[in-house]
């Protein structure tokens, strides 16, 4: 909704839709770059800057956890 005008955008009103073959293996890339740029930082012992509870909260490398490898297939 646009706080000064009160009138609802087109966006706002519709229902979000099942994701395309395409979006999910958009959505695939994006996650496995994420994650590569992470773990790239944390090796290179390079900080990052998450959102957390709020808020920007930068972690330095030590802080970064390892990425979940049960996870990966």
């Amino acid at each position: 909704m646009n706080p000064q005008s009160g009138i609802k955008s087109s966006t706002e009103n519709k229902t979000p839709s099942p994701l395309t073959e395409i979006h999910q293996k958009i959505d695939i890339g994006v996650k496995a770059a994420i994650a590569n740029a992470i773990e790239r930082h944390r090796k290179l012992g390079e900080s990052i800057s998450i959102w957390q509870e709020g808020k920007v909260v930068t972690l330095t490398a030590e802080q970064i956890p390892s990425p979940n490898l049960e996870n990966k297939s």
